[in-house]
């Protein structure tokens, strides 16, 4: 009986978990995720001008990955690197299967807006319409609105011997137009680029003769339209013999020589005008109709690869239709919600209900731990609060805190600046090398400058991405440390638009835990070892790996083995394949992944084990839970850090425990209700593919976000 229980492990165990046949290309699992957004777009069952916003945020996210994954592909590519993914992959092959998966995608969305979306818009009274719909009078007023708003803006540029081919800014639509002198019969190539200070649709007047004007909530055409019917204005004496829309990406991923930058402020500020100016092209994007002259001329100039060319049947950057999207048509919406006030803090600040007794948030944190979830409980009513009474307590000595994205107005940030106008000690890490935020930030850390706040930009090599805040407030004759640790930003925009976590509490180890990390940020440490939290490039790879190994050992012993483990991507190969030893030796694992997975479920003596889900809705699943059942004695961690390589080795990250037993529960019963969604969760398949849940016949649908707010109300009454 030893000798069978002890072969079986082994036979398993010559599995070589290395082998590229049980990953997935992360590019490719991107496009995946992708793929889900834009089925949000397709179902029907998701309101028209959600399914609008969803058509949007596809290329939305289409733009980034060009500017910055393909961009990186395609440099190593050209620097000539033979490295193999872990899937075993080469940089050349990657770019192939990119252009391969994605093309019938971005046909796809393209079909369904012109021959979908947009009918069923004009129905609701929505009319966005091509020039050639307009009446008389509607031309009369485009003409007169391009010859008073718009044509004082355009340049147009001519490409001839003694013009060379303009640079061309990222993002930026333009118009490529043939245009043939009357004298001489010869043709020339210009360009005119539509100005991004103008808005994408121009709202048109809706008139009686106007199908359906009765009912018309919005009319308007694309301003490429209005600017391409009128260009004989720009090109006086020459015939326009056609036109092409064109929208170019360029790789915005700019070296940053921070280790040998005197200043890494000033770092950041060049960096960020180099970005302006844009690198390589990575991708052009034009319509379909273009004459090959055109295309021709445009890879040419631009050195472009066909694979890198996406020609467009219809409208070009469909990321401007966010701007539909704020239509006032409620029914066409999903219905409106409010962050709940968090049940546990309905006594403090702002959120006091009438007649109830007023009590700061602190004494409500000494006397339990405080979870709350976002945006199902407010975050102006937690996290703003938390830091704003500090702000204002007499007690409270110091307030330090890390930005790596807030929004425009934050509130935070006004908070610190008046704490540290009443005499507080306030320290800030702004994290300059936030991706695209990194100008906002700059400005952000000097105005906190100014006010007399430590500003710390970040450490040299390492991005600062946790997101933790420590309150020293004195108490008597003691000190007291009261933390916020989160799994998202500090940002009153995006935390209406994220799901997130937040841990208030005051354990003395917490607070020791994060004045050892906040020293480390701002100081010179080498600490090496944290009471609780664990602590990316430190010890968080080594604990994980061992809070997963104990699992191993626990099912080798025949005891209950679980994991669950929630966060935004799945792609480090140390820990996919500690998984896939989980696994082989029974270890249950579910794992919620809401983007890129580059592990396999359900493989044969690998993982046969594991469940990964996606969940793709209303809100961007944005928090990070870990859940090891460590037999029966379960530990639960949230934080800021997912499971790729730099979040682990090259990110400065924080995840802690919830050890209060009630505060386990509810993050218990977010893990349950996530893993039984069955309206927005897709499972992936061993084959790499994801099939998404349906109601089975007698079941109710079970949307998981739409139970949590629908919970949140629920709790937050009286």
């Amino acid at each position: 009986m030893t000798n069978v229980k002890e072969s079986a492990p082994a036979a398993k165990s010559a599995v070589n978990l290395n082998d590229p046949q049980y990953y997935i290309n992360r590019e490719l699992s991107w496009l995946e995720f992708n793929r889900r957004v834009l089925h949000e777009a397709l179902d029907e069952r998701t309101p028209l001008l959600e399914r609008l916003k969803f058509l949007a945020i596809f290329s939305s996210n289409l733009d980034e990955f060009f500017m910055v994954r393909v961009a990186i592909v395609k440099d190593q590519l050209e620097a000539g690197i033979t490295t193999l993914t872990p899937d075993g992959r080469t940089p050349q092959q990657q770019l192939e299967e990119i252009s391969q998966t994605l093309r019938p995608m971005v046909e796809e969305q393209h079909r369904y807006f012109e021959k979908v979306l947009r009918p069923e818009l004009k129905e609701h009274g929505v009319f966005l319409l091509d020039y050639i719909d307009l009446s008389q009078e509607q031309r009369n007023y485009v003409r007169d609105h391009f010859e008073k708003r718009i044509f004082p803006v355009l340049t147009p540029l001519a490409v001839d011997p003694g013009h060379p081919f303009p640079r061309m800014s990222n993002l930026s639509l333009s118009l490529a137009v043939i245009v043939k002198d009357q004298q001489t019969g010869e043709e020339h190539f210009a360009r005119v680029k539509v100005p991004s200070s103008l808005p994408r649709f121009l709202k048109l007047p809706a008139e009686p003769s106007q199908e359906g004007s009765e009912k018309a909530v919005w009319v308007g055409i694309p301003v490429e339209q209005v600017i391409a019917h009128n260009l004989e204005m720009l090109f006086p004496g020459m015939a326009i013999q056609e036109y092409s829309l064109f929208r170019l990406t360029r790789d915005t991923e700019v070296e940053l020589r921070e280790e040998v930058a005197e200043d890494l402020l000033q770092a950041i500020q060049d960096m960020v005008k180099k970005r302006r100016m844009a690198e390589a092209p990575v991708r052009l994007e034009i319509q379909s109709n273009a004459s090959q002259l055109v295309k021709d001329t445009l890879m040419d100039e631009l050195e472009l690869e066909p694979h890198e060319v996406y020609e467009i049947d219809g409208l070009l950057n469909l990321k401007d239709l966010f701007a539909l999207t704020g239509l006032p048509l409620p029914a066409l919406k999903d219905a409106p919600f409010s962050p709940m006030p968090p049940r546990q803090l309905r006594f403090t600040g702002d959120l006091l209900p009438a007649n109830a007794e007023r009590e700061d948030i602190f004494s409500i944190i000494r006397r339990h731990d405080v979870l709350v979830h976002h945006p199902y409980e407010s975050f102006s009513g937690s996290v703003e609060q938390f830091i704003a009474q500090a702000a204002r307590d007499p007690q409270v000595q110091a307030i330090k805190m890390t930005l790596y994205r807030t929004s425009g107005d934050s509130p935070i940030v006004k908070s610190l600046i008046e704490a540290a106008e009443n005499g507080k000690q306030v320290a800030a890490l702004v994290e300059l090398k936030a991706r695209f935020d990194e100008e906002n930030n700059i400005n952000w850390a000097m105005q906190l400058e100014q006010s007399g706040i430590h500003v710390v930009y970040g450490l040299v090599g390492l991005k600062t991405h946790t997101k933790v805040v420590l309150v020293v407030r004195q108490e008597g004759d003691e000190i007291r440390r009261y933390v916020h640790i989160g799994t998202g930003n500090y940002n009153s925009k995006t935390a209406k638009l994220y799901t997130d976590l937040g841990l208030l509490s005051c354990r003395e180890e917490l607070g020791a835990d994060l004045s050892d990390l906040f020293n480390y940020l701002t100081g010179y440490s080498r600490q090496h070892s944290y009471r609780k939290i664990l602590v990316s490039p430190v010890n968080m790879r080594d604990r994980m790996t061992a809070l997963i190994q104990r699992e191993v050992e626990h099912a080798k012993a025949g005891k209950p083995a679980k994991i669950i483990a929630k966060m935004n991507s799945l792609v480090d190969p140390g820990m996919i394949a500690k998984l896939y030893e989980a696994s082989q030796a029974g270890v249950e694992i579910d794992l919620i992944v809401r983007g890129i997975c580059c592990l396999k479920p359900g493989i044969p003596n690998v993982s046969e084990s594991i469940r990964v889900i996606s969940v793709i809705g209303r809100y961007l699943e944005h928090s990070r839970i870990f859940n090891f059942h460590n037999d029966g004695n379960e530990e639960y961690y949230i934080g800021s850090a997912d499971w790729m390589p730099r979040n682990l080795d090259r990110r400065v990250e924080a995840v802690a425990p919830v050890e209060d037993p009630a505060l386990k529960k509810l993050l218990r019963e977010i893990l349950d209700t996530t893993l039984s969604d069955n309206r927005q969760a897709w499972e992936l398949q061993p084959d790499d593919n994801y099939t998404q849940r349906r109601p089975k016949e007698g079941e109710p649908v079970r949307s998981s976000q739409e139970i949590f707010m629908q919970r949140a109300i629920e709790q937050s009454k009286p």
